[in-house]
């Protein structure tokens, strides 16, 4: 079970609907994050930091983070994955107070959470969530026990990784990685823990990028992780109701609602069958609605 700052936390992350990564060796770039309109920013000392730059990047994160973590922005570093020589240095080096948690990439193996749950505790950061990066055939394969880990507060997807441990192909229609995609978040659903969908690697291509938000949100997750500002407004847009989903689920809730108190259980409306499970999916619609606007 999560503790209770770990549950906080798991509040916290519920609307990560966007996810901004920037290099860590770019200090010219960091200070702009929470100019983004981010819902949370990523000083990313993996993937975007070359291997003769990571003691570089772990300085500028570490130094950088307050900066604009005092800005208001909701800010994460992601280390080196734990099976790296990187880890453990990453871990002592990288990390601040101003953070709201670390990105563990490549997670597979429940020892290495505990693995990262004991190198916090080491660095003095014994309560810092885990936002866990599931990207290789294991880690899919074991997502389920990863994800209930009482550590992990939240999870991404990361298809380009696992697709090349699976040794396949990316393609435009995303169906290669559809099961290990719904296999994650289904594990988080099971967790109670939110997850984030995978990357668009072509940042122009707005287009691409709302396609895979609608297919993320009608998976059921929650947000997505961006690489390139300008894909920020459109997930954070696209994980929210609609005003034209709002007024139907109103609408039909109305109708229910009538029926429901007339002693009819199922109705029709608007030429489709509605009966308690879509009426459950309407007030989860509204729900998340009346959030947003709370949210600002």
């Amino acid at each position: 079970m999560h503790t209770a700052a770990m549950t906080e936390a798991a509040q916290t992350f519920d609307r990560l609907r966007s996810l901004l990564f920037a290099p860590a060796v770019r200090p010219d770039m960091i200070p702009k994050l929470p100019g983004s309109g981010a819902d949370a920013v990523v000083i990313d000392c993996e993937d975007a930091t070359p291997p003769g730059a990571k003691a570089e990047g772990r300085q500028h994160a570490r130094e950088l983070a307050p900066k604009i973590a005092g800005q208001g922005a909701l800010v994460f570093v992601r280390v080196n994955a734990v099976a790296t020589a990187w880890f453990e240095d990453d871990v002592r080096e990288g990390l601040s107070d101003a953070l709201a948690g670390i990105v563990v990439p490549k997670l597979d193996q429940l020892d290495q959470v505990e693995t990262v749950a004991r190198a916090l505790s080491e660095a003095g950061r014994p309560g810092l969530p885990v936002l866990a990066g599931i990207e290789t055939a294991l880690g899919v394969a074991e997502a389920r026990g990863l994800l209930a880990h009482p550590r992990v507060a939240a999870a991404y997807f990361g298809a380009e990784d696992f697709i090349a441990d699976m040794g396949g192909v990316r393609t435009e229609g995303n169906q290669e990685v559809l099961y290990a995609r719904s296999q994650v978040v289904l594990a988080g659903r099971l967790a109670g823990v939110p997850t984030l969908d995978q990357v668009v690697t072509d940042f122009r291509n707005d287009e691409a990028f709302e396609r895979e938000v609608r297919e993320a949100r009608a998976l059921g997750y929650r947000g997505k992780l961006c690489i390139h500002p300008r894909q920020v407004a459109l997930a954070n847009a696209g994980f929210v109701p609609s005003a034209e989903e709002v007024e139907h689920a109103r609408r039909l809730l109305d109708a229910f609602t009538r029926a429901s108190e007339a002693g009819v259980a199922a109705i029709e409306f608007d030429g489709q069958m509605v009966d308690e499970p879509l009426a459950a999916r309407a007030r989860q619609t509204l729900a998340a609605a009346d959030a947003e606007e709370e949210n600002g």
